[in-house]
């Protein structure tokens, strides 16, 4: 590393239960999860000052409708920072939330932040009101083979993916199933519960015999995903979803979620003046692009990429969080680079605990 660079280090980490969609958060907006995402991260955090926080750094892949104009200056003012504090959302799709944390770093690395915050908010459940806008796509991708998978859904992109690399069917169901296993066991253990903090979350239902809506609240503890019941049997009896001969269905894909999360990331020198403990040093990030029609293949280019420049041997990760977008990418990814799949999502991934887009890298940062 640089020796002009300063280390960035993660000093709290928490993050909301992730939701299904349509299902508990549904009636919670996406700026409100950020702010219980922030409030819960200073609350662990006393001797900090508020108003020394830098920036709230915040990743969304669909910043629009009720999640759109500045979401991180919304929520971080709604949680009760000073109005000196910036704030600002970011869009990598589905790496926003880890793109969050990168610049929050790479600023602290540079000298140019002590505190930051780095977050991530999505709620797939307001996003039909968003995606339901029609969207011109340009012409010149259709009259061009090597543009066109930009036009693709990501499940046909999975298709793409499993045809490619040969992931059968029954090996995508065997992920899957193994995915909610090891959530599920994470669940009863309790091994969640040092980076949760509990949501209220209401309902509004009519009570027939007052004849009026009545409005009711509980805590949501715990992420909605995870099914212990699940069996080979269920997965198997699942159909395609995105084409006929296909092997990407409902069961082997990322869950659509709401959620939100965030870290506070701070200098060598803001840990020594407030006495904080790290969780973590950021070590490094990379990106990498490949064709979009496999576009989930992206992992085999960029984790290379990212050890090689934080100077780590992929022999020696011990524990990987790797998003499951669907269980041809992840497989396609961990065999192509030889990943250990006993470190890979030891808790599970988001096809048992949900992706909710733009804020899973925080939320998975928080499990790491």
């Amino acid at each position: 590393m640089n020796s002009m660079l300063h280390d960035a280090y993660i000093v709290s980490a928490t993050r909301l239960p992730i939701g299904r969609k349509i299902c508990a958060l549904r009636t919670a907006r996406p700026d409100d999860l950020l702010d219980a995402a922030i409030r819960a991260n200073l609350d662990s955090l006393p001797a900090i000052d508020p108003a020394l926080i830098d920036d709230v750094v915040t990743g969304c892949a669909m910043p629009e409708g009720e999640q759109g104009m500045n979401v991180a200056r919304i929520a971080l003012l709604l949680a009760g920072l000073t109005d000196s504090v910036a704030g600002m959302p970011i869009n990598r799709f589905c790496a926003s939330g880890l793109e969050a944390v990168a610049v929050a770093a790479h600023r602290i690395q540079v000298g140019q932040a002590d505190l930051i915050i780095a977050a991530g908010t999505e709620s797939m459940s307001v996003m039909p009101n968003i995606m339901g806008n029609k969207v011109a796509m340009n012409q010149l991708i259709f009259s061009d083979p090597e543009l066109l998978g930009i036009a693709f859904g990501m499940g046909m992109t999975a298709e793409k993916v499993a045809r490619r690399w040969s992931v059968s069917r029954e090996d995508q169901d065997a992920f899957a199933l193994a995915s909610h296993q090891r959530a599920a066991a994470a669940q009863a253990q309790g091994l969640f519960q040092a980076e949760l903090a509990a949501f209220e979350v209401e309902s509004f239902l009519p009570d027939p015999a007052r004849g009026e809506v009545v409005r009711r609240t509980r805590m949501l503890e715990q992420d909605e995903g995870p099914r212990p019941d699940s069996t080979l049997e269920k997965l198997g009896s699942l159909k395609p979803v995105f084409h006929t001969r296909g092997s990407v269905t409902a069961g082997n894909s990322s869950q659509m979620s709401d959620g939100a999360g965030a870290v506070v990331l701070a200098s060598e020198a803001a840990v020594r003046r407030h006495n904080l403990t790290p969780l973590a040093r950021f070590a490094g990030y990379s990106v990498a692009g490949v064709a979009p029609d496999i576009m989930g293949i992206g992992p085999v280019a960029a984790i290379p990429k990212a050890l090689r420049q934080a100077g780590i041997r992929q022999a020696d990760l011990g524990w990987i969080e790797l998003n499951e977008a669907f269980a041809a990418q992840s497989l396609a990814v961990i065999r192509e680079l030889q990943l250990d799949p006993a470190v890979v999502n030891p808790l599970g991934g988001a096809i048992a605990l949900g992706h909710p887009l733009g804020a899973t890298g925080a939320i998975r940062s928080c499990t790491a």
